[in-house]
């Protein structure tokens, strides 16, 4: 009888608990233990690499709202990892959903840090194009892009002065959900000889794999995993530079415990995927005793 009623479980049974294991580690976060991962570390150590208020990052948004639950979380990351070591960022989207979600994330960091547009970053837009718009950033950056996303011109906004071509930037990295990163590698890597990381999906990560043992990518972000170790890494820096303790004194206990939970999106994401695929493998469990204990019953 038991072993009838495991084989004939009600499906909105499973479907409730299923909801229950992703909701619930987003909305109470548990904290799973986060192992690092070569390439993270690699991309955390090229970015950590860049010194304060000297040559920016180049940060490239080349992914749709799709693609967001797992790139948006690295975005922040990185945004947070530049502006708490005063790391100057030139954010452009090649991708024409990418320039909406840019500007979202980057105001938003930016706001959090108390970071001036113009002179801590900038926010170019997007320039379609492509590989067109890679090749003419490596001669000229000001003629690739004649006004930021403001319409603002090139020339009057501070920190461009000083930024002519890739030899003024010390590292780019691209997030995307498609080919994008393999542009950048072709034309500003191998043309220009750019340093070049990338953020992208889950199911896309292994194809990049081979690019990291060639020294064409210096370091990978692979979908929520990799954007959670990068949100580890961000966390344990602002922790050792003091960064998190102002943050603390300055704030109240309200706004500190929901930016705590803001700065842990990818961590409580990986924990609601984890807990959802132990009750889907225990599901997968119990119907294979019960379906051969049954079998073994009959005979």
């Amino acid at each position: 009888m038991n072993l009838e009623k495991l084989m004939r479980i009600d499906r909105r049974l499973i479907f409730l608990l299923i909801a229950l294991a992703v909701i619930f580690p987003l909305l109470f976060p548990i904290g799973l233990p986060t192992h690092l991962s070569k390439p993270v570390q690699d991309t955390f150590n090229a970015v950590d690499s860049i010194p304060p208020d000297g040559p920016p990052l180049m940060l490239s948004i080349d992914y749709d709202p799709a693609a967001m639950p797992e790139l948006y979380p690295m975005t922040l990351a990185i945004l947070r990892h530049c502006f708490s070591r005063n790391i100057r960022v030139l954010v452009l989207s090649l991708h024409r959903a990418g320039p909406g979600i840019g500007e979202m994330a980057t105001t938003r960091i930016a706001k959090e840090y108390g970071k001036k547009e113009g002179e801590d970053y900038v926010y170019l837009g997007f320039k379609p194009g492509f590989g067109a718009v890679i090749l003419r950033m490596g001669e000229d950056i000001h003629g690739a892009f004649l006004t930021d996303y403001y319409n603002r011109p090139i020339g009057e906004i501070p920190m461009m002065r000083e930024i002519h071509n890739y030899d003024d930037i010390p590292l780019v990295i691209c997030l995307s959900a498609a080919a994008i990163p393999e542009l950048w590698m072709m034309y500003a890597g191998s043309r220009y000889h750019q340093t070049i990381a990338a953020g992208v999906t889950a199911v896309s990560a292994a194809d990049y794999y081979p690019f990291l043992q060639t020294d064409q990518l210096v370091g990978l972000i692979g979908g929520l995993k990799g954007a959670s170790e990068y949100e580890k890494l961000v966390n344990e820096l602002e922790e050792r530079l003091g960064v998190d303790k102002k943050r603390k004194e300055s704030l109240s206990k309200e706004e500190y415990e929901k930016l705590q939970v803001s700065h842990s999106k990818a961590s409580a994401g990986m924990d609601s995927q984890s807990i959802a695929h132990l009750v889907i493998i225990a599901f997968i469990v119990i119907g294979n005793v019960a379906y051969f204990a049954q079998r073994r019953r009959k005979r």
